[in-house]
């Protein structure tokens, strides 16, 4: 069984393994400014454009693009996880696809088929790229991305459809703001006791994660922090709604306060944790949803943690609770002495 060591978390040799990722999380905000800046151009075309009769969002953070748009997109929005299109899509449509340099095949084949038939295509991927020799044509708007960061050219691509009235405004400088914002906060130079991705990381250094987020974009958030958990430390993570993990909590035994992990067995230390992931929203069924979970977790003796950003756009604080999860499981891996790459 692996002991987590806690006091790896401010010892600057421990840190220095998972380097080259900490520094990628901590660069986030200035790829967005990068990417953002590289599409004026382009973006500054979509003004006046007709308004489309659909919009169909493929590719990479395709759903993250369609939590933001479905509320508010005055047209039908798809987001679209098959190869090839819908048979309906057409000319009069609008599909948006977001790529690196190494597109699957499967969205290779979406480009090909939304340039054969001549709907407009939005895409947001590298100029030298497979994805974007298949996307030329005259109904191709090329939004150029360099820096292969999902979320970056997500940013950029809901910036094009604001332009195009089908989306919310989205400030892309904002966004960038709170991702350094972030990273100041839960800097590797920042001590324990006030860094809040460090904090969550001792949470979950014996536990079994449980994440919920009560929002569209907070359960996306969710899903996404528990993929980074499972990968940091090997153990099981589940980002669920709270019908789906209320049964796990109440079905929790009481902790026993004379277990002892290393004669006891796993069993000792692998308690649930509920990782909360709050973004502020005033929706009284998700708030509802929160305290049914707080309350089960009280009785059950489980722990509870809660990551919260209230300030800010929807996107601002998407990116706030990602990118502290994000941090929290790099700090986890240090712990462990597993350090992702």
């Amino acid at each position: 069984m692996t002991v987590f060591d806690d006091s790896a978390l401010d010892d600057a040799t421990a840190l220095a393994t998972a380097d080259v990722i900490i520094r990628r999380l901590a660069e986030a905000g200035s790829r967005i400014r990068r990417e953002t800046a590289d599409a004026d151009e382009p973006l500054d075309r979509l003004r006046g454009l007709p308004r489309p009769r659909a919009v169909i969002a493929a590719g990479s953070e395709a759903r993250f693009i369609r939590a933001i748009l479905e509320p508010v997109c005055p047209v039908p929005f798809v987001a679209w996880p098959r190869h090839g299109l819908p048979g309906w899509v057409g000319a009069l449509d609008l599909v948006v696809v977001m790529a690196s340099d190494v597109a699957p095949p499967s969205v290779v084949a979406t480009v090909h088929e939304a340039v054969r038939r001549g709907a407009l295509l939005l895409i947001a991927c590298p100029e030298a790229s497979v994805v974007a020799e298949h996307a030329g044509g005259s109904s191709t708007i090329l939004l150029p991305t360099a820096t292969g960061d999902p979320l970056a050219a997500a940013v950029v691509a809901l910036s094009a459809l604001h332009q195009m009235d089908l989306g919310p405004a989205v400030v892309p400088d904002g966004v960038a703001d709170t991702m350094d914002e972030i990273a100041r906060d839960c800097s590797p130079f920042v001590d324990v006791t006030e860094n809040p991705a460090k904090d969550l990381a001792l949470c979950l250094a014996d536990a079994q994660p449980l994440v919920w987020g009560g929002s569209v974009l907070a359960a996306r958030a969710s899903r996404r922090v528990a993929e980074a958990l499972r990968a940091a430390t090997g153990r099981a993570a589940l980002a669920a709604d709270a019908d789906e993990l209320l049964p796990i909590i109440e079905a929790t035994t009481s902790r026993d306060p004379f277990a002892d992990p290393f004669t006891d067995g796993q069993s000792a230390d692998r308690r649930p944790c509920l990782v909360l992931l709050d973004d502020g929203t005033t929706d009284p069924m998700v708030r509802a949803d929160h305290g049914r979970l707080v309350a089960a977790a009280e009785r059950a003796d489980v722990r509870v943690s809660v990551v919260e950003h209230r300030r800010g756009s929807e996107v601002d604080r998407y990116a706030a609770l990602l990118q502290t999860g994000m941090f929290a499981s790099v700090y986890l891996s240090v712990g462990l002495s597993r350090p992702t790459a």
